[in-house]
């Protein structure tokens, strides 16, 4: 029987989540398919809870709906559980499961891009404090960094992230980024600026070491101006794609029973998308 998985939110038009997953059913011989499935929040709960009489033996789930999707499973893993959101779910025994893969993606990206780049593990400063960043902060922290600096233009919203996580994070106005650029060992963009569409994150990047690596969840466009400028000046940096690619390595294990690899070739094949589209530099 054709295993039924799909990515749902709204909207969902833009995902490459189906090329990805398509890639992989293909690869390994595997009966399924991956769709999409448009579901307005106020839609979200109702469509969750009856996905095994749609069909499916599972999902994705992109913004506005994962802290929706979260409310309503039976079981969460650990991540999803301290996150408040969900973007993986999954049916077992009639149970609806989930867990949140955004903040493993993160780490595995850089992992596979820039081995060894977590070596001082001192201070990671990230920017914006939207609902990527509260998973990447929570990824940086059990990767074990002494300090995570969190940006952002409203402090409260950074001031609510850190309270969750306790005293290794530290909330600090945009403005004031600059003030612990110097000691960085990493820098991270969850902001939205540099997004096709949006302004361009300016930051003075002058003050990151040498052996600072910068990294931006943004993939559309691949090349951002913030990693235009970090590669300009000889630093190691980390696009979005990846990101993309690794976070859905778990679901398409559970879906499927096989644990699939994250490849030069997969990489390639949704760069061709971007590129098709315009979509490769801003």
């Amino acid at each position: 029987m054709t295993v039924r998985v799909c990515i749902t939110g709204s909207p969902v038009s833009y995902s490459r989540s189906p090329l990805l997953h398509d890639y992989w059913l293909k690869a390994y011989g595997i009966d399924g398919e991956y769709g999409r499935e448009e579901v307005p929040p106020a839609q979200a709960a109702e469509f969750y809870r009856s996905l095994a009489a749609r069909g499916y033996a599972g999902c994705n789930v992109t913004a506005p709906n994962k802290e929706i999707a979260f409310s309503v499973l039976d079981e969460a893993d650990e991540s999803a559980a301290i996150l408040g959101s969900a973007n993986t779910l999954w049916l077992d025994g009639g149970r609806l499961c989930g867990a949140s893969t955004d903040g493993y993606g993160f780490i595995a990206n850089l992992d596979a891009t820039v081995p060894g780049w977590d070596g001082a593990r001192k201070l990671a400063l990230v920017l914006g404090a939207g609902g990527a960043s509260r998973a990447i902060v929570h990824a940086l922290v059990e990767r074990g960094f002494e300090r995570v600096v969190l940006a952002n233009r409203t402090l409260e919203r950074a001031e609510a992230i850190a309270a969750a996580f306790g005293k290794k994070v530290v909330p600090l106005a945009f403005d004031k980024a600059s003030d612990v650029m110097a000691d960085a060992d990493i820098l991270v963009n969850c902001t939205s600026l540099g997004m096709k569409g949006a302004s361009a994150l300016t930051i003075d990047l002058s003050r990151l070491k040498p052996e600072a690596v910068v990294s931006d969840i943004v993939y559309v466009p691949l090349l951002t101006p913030l990693l235009t400028a970090a590669a300009a000046r000889g630093l190691r940096t980390v696009d979005g794609l990846g990101m993309l690619l690794h976070q859905g390595v778990p679901g398409f294990e559970r879906w499927f029973g096989v644990r699939p690899e994250v490849t030069p070739e997969l990489r390639e094949v949704l760069i061709a998308d971007l590129r098709a589209k315009g979509q490769l530099a801003a």
